[in-house]
């Protein structure tokens, strides 16, 4: 049965049900914001997802649920929105006039100053508001991780934050009470019709399903696939890259699905790192700083683990973690599948194990032993919304004695891929994790990678860098250290 084709991008846009049949592939919803509609309160800052200032909310069905979440308009598509519901800052003062909580807090505690960045501050807040109307500072901290204020008035925002609920409550917000309206709406648009908009290099296509895609991009092997366009974003709107025809993924419930098989966790490609958060940091703690230090919550709202993975980057956030836990990549072309060992998907730069018309379906994740140590390590220019100078994995099962039974060791950014240290691993392998065996080992880290200098870091301090992290990964873990994690794995 052919698939019937619908050739409009269909979405609410605030209080106004939006029709588009002539969208460009590459049209940003930051543009179509500013130069169709006239609303210019979303800015453009970085064009790159960085700053914050074109920060919206996008609201999107999934499992019949309606979930608002800030994202960075900059690098959104406006072909990723069919079936959601974007929220920009003009919709936020009442039909009286009146300012919205968030408005209001931001102006009683002064946190404007010169107010180029402040509507996409007022969204993120909003956004958190919604989620939790009390937060705490650590709340209020990582959800504007990804909003710059050039001003340095971060503490007055912070303040403004914790009064909202002193202004007004959450449970009257519109789009709290006015939710069961919008899902309504939002479900009505929803529909099993293909979205193809345009022709040849300019198509747009957005599928309706997982088969519906694998069938797509058998046909069109060539096609940019889109999911979260936190990378793809800024081929677009930096290197001006023509990346038509584009496939966009934002409607294929499938690939966001989150089950367990067995000993495994199983990721759908599509599922996003706020997505993906609570399940991850259930299963692997060690996990919680790098996963809350991925971009900032606009880009964890967007960017998929899938994508991360399919990518390919070799200074990839989740890669090293990925290969230090034994994950497999299952891959589909058509109605084919195969399982690849992650750390065998990367091949060289720019090269993954992956032919045309094939795509990234799943990640499986096994759990980790009881006797297993692992760790993972970022390291880069500033804490928050930045990318690894060096990322490094560390997993390391000791048997009872105290000898090491197993090691698997990974990093981005020493390599033109992530990239295990194999000979390190060997050292490591029979000896007695103690401190001698580790300062053996970090001799062998330059028989296993020829970092380059780039203006992240130097060769020499990447080599250093991967040296010290092994030494802190024994430091935190053996020893007296040893005893009591071990005691704690039995107790869990």
């Amino acid at each position: 049965m052919a698939t019937e084709i619908r050739n409009c991008v269909r979405f609410l846009l605030n209080d106004t049900l939006v029709e588009r049949t002539n969208v460009a592939a590459t049209e940003t919803l930051l543009d179509f914001l500013r130069l169709d509609r006239k609303l210019r309160g979303t800015k453009e800052g970085c064009a790159e997802g960085d700053c914050g200032a074109c920060t919206v909310l996008v609201g999107r069905l999934f499992g019949g649920k309606l979930k608002y979440e800030s994202v960075n308009a900059c690098i959104r598509f406006v072909g990723s929105l069919d079936g959601c519901h974007v929220v920009t800052v003009e919709a936020l003062a009442g039909k009286d006039g009146n300012l919205h909580p968030v408005q209001r807090a931001m102006v009683d505690t002064h946190a404007s100053q010169c107010g180029f960045c402040t509507p996409g501050f007022v969204m993120s807040l909003y956004g958190l508001w919604m989620q939790d109307p009390h937060p705490g500072v650590e709340a209020i901290e990582k959800a504007l991780q990804g909003n710059l204020c050039r001003c340095t008035g971060y503490a007055a925002i912070i303040r403004a934050a914790e009064s909202i609920s002193a202004v007004g409550d959450a449970r009257n917000d519109p789009l709290l009470s006015e939710r069961e309206e919008v899902t309504h709406k939002l479900s009505v648009l929803k529909d099993d019709r293909r979205v193809v908009i345009g022709d040849g290099r300019q198509q747009l296509i957005v599928p309706a399903t997982v088969d519906d895609f694998a069938g797509v991009l058998d046909a069109n092997p060539e096609a940019t696939i889109v999911a979260g366009s936190t990378d793809v974003g800024l081929w677009v709107t930096k290197f001006m890259r023509d990346i038509g025809p584009v496939v966009f993924l934002s409607r294929i419930d499938e690939l966001r699905q989150i089950s367990e098989d067995g000993n495994d966790l199983v990721l759908g490609a599509g599922v996003t790192y706020t997505e993906a958060y609570p399940t991850i940091i259930r299963h692997f703690p060690q996990l919680k700083e790098l996963w809350n230090r991925i971009g900032g919550e606009q880009v964890r709202n967007m960017g998929t683990v899938g994508g991360n993975v399919a990518n390919g980057s070799p200074i990839g956030d989740t890669p090293p973690a990925l290969i230090g836990l034994g994950a497999t990549v299952e891959l589909r072309k058509g109605s084919v599948r195969r399982s690849v060992p992650i750390e065998n998907y990367f091949i060289a730069y720019a090269k993954q194990d992956r032919v045309q018309g094939e795509f990234v379906e799943s990640i499986r994740i096994p759990r980790l032993a009881a006797n297993d140590l692992f760790a993972v390590y970022k390291i880069s220019k500033r804490l928050d919304e930045d990318i690894s100078s060096v990322c490094g994995a560390f997993r390391v099962r000791v048997d009872p004695q105290g000898r090491v039974e197993d090691a698997v060791i990974a990093f981005g950014g020493m390599a033109a891929t992530p990239k295990r240290a194999a000979g390190v691993e060997t050292a490591l392998i029979g000896a007695i994790w103690d401190e001698a065996c580790v300062e053996d080992a970090m001799q062998i880290f330059r028989n296993d990678f020829t970092p380059l200098t780039d203006w992240r870091a130097s060769a020499d301090y990447r080599m250093l860098t991967a040296k010290n992290l092994l030494r802190r990964f024994y430091l935190e873990t053996g020893g007296e250290n040893l005893v009591r994690l071990n005691r704690y794995a039995v107790a869990f």
